[in-house]
């Protein structure tokens, strides 16, 4: 399996955090197909081939993806999309 490892410094209170990552959520659900699901602060995400996690701490955000190999060729894309979400979501 391939990782991707994103960890994201943010200001925000922990509601608003969690709103942000439901929002990544939701955006990375409908772009590539994952389901998702909450389990307190933690939001685990899997589909065929990919599995992975999503925490909220007081102060970042931390995503973290395997990826199975037939998404590997897609690593680099996922990845920059993970960053775009973020600095859109997170932007003060």
């Amino acid at each position: 399996m391939s990782a991707i490892d994103v960890h994201r410094a943010h200001t925000l209170d922990k509601d608003h955090a969690r709103e942000a990552a439901e929002a990544l959520a939701r955006d990375l659900s409908c772009q590539f197909d994952l389901n998702y699901e909450w389990e307190g602060d933690h939001l685990t995400f899997k589909r065929s081939g990919v599995k992975g996690h999503l925490n909220i701490t007081d102060d970042d955000l931390r995503v973290h993806l395997e990826l199975g190999m037939l998404l590997r060729p897609f690593k680099s894309k996922i990845e920059q999309e993970i960053h775009r979400q973020l600095d859109q979501i997170l932007k003060a």
